[in-house]
């Protein structure tokens, strides 16, 4: 069970392995366990130079409410599933609300729901001269999302990148966010069974 001197313990062992004095960002990946005693580990880490920035990941908005409402520092970034199909717009609200930057993981859905062939996100591409792909990061910019796109290969990687040189329209991203199913089909945050693998995990101290 992770608490504070674990934590902070935590960031030491991981800035050994990479060989750095410090990280920009630390992020708390889950709010499992003690994830207070945890955060404060972690601002304890920034506190003293080895983070310039700490947040979180996976803090949906009654957990990311309650959460801010009681740490001595707000979380800088809160790391979530956003893209068309999990679009997660009152998430979104909270975290403007408290100024907690939005971030996705698996802004494309992790490749599911055909979204690189959905013929509507392509029509849209297809009048910018873009790939359904950059269609859907450029939709989750636009709505203050910052995005992490992953790819292996270089092309793809270059393509993820080109996306600032267009803008959707107010009714194209309608079109796109009529798309949220209202729930992820990636990971369950609510299923016992996964929460329960979540606690028996250990970090490193």
């Amino acid at each position: 069970m992770a608490n504070e001197e674990t934590a902070y313990n935590a960031v030491k062992t991981s800035l050994d392995k990479l060989a750095m004095p410090y990280v920009d960002l630390v992020l708390l990946h889950q709010p499992m366990g003690d994830y207070f005693a945890a955060y404060r580990g972690i601002i304890k880490a920034c506190k003293d130079g080895l983070t310039k920035a700490v947040g979180v990941a996976n803090f949906y908005p009654a957990v990311l409410t309650n959460f801010c409402e009681n740490v001595e520092i707000i979380p800088s970034v809160n790391q979530v599933e956003l893209h068309p199909f999990f679009a997660q717009s009152d998430a979104l609200e909270i975290m403007k609300s408290y100024g907690v930057v939005a971030q996705a993981w698996g802004p494309l859905a992790e490749g599911r729901h055909g979204i690189f062939t959905d013929p509507d996100i392509k029509a849209i591409g297809d009048k910018y001269g873009k790939s359904n792909a950059q269609v859907v990061l450029r939709w989750n910019v636009q709505r203050g999302v910052s995005i992490i796109p992953k790819s292996v290969r270089v092309e793809r990687m270059e393509q993820n990148i080109d996306i600032w040189n267009f803008s959707l329209t107010d009714e194209e991203m309608s079109i796109i966010s009529k798309k949220d199913l209202g729930h992820s089909e990636i990971v369950n945050h609510n299923d016992s069974a996964f929460v329960k693998a979540l606690n028996g995990m250990k970090i490193h101290g």
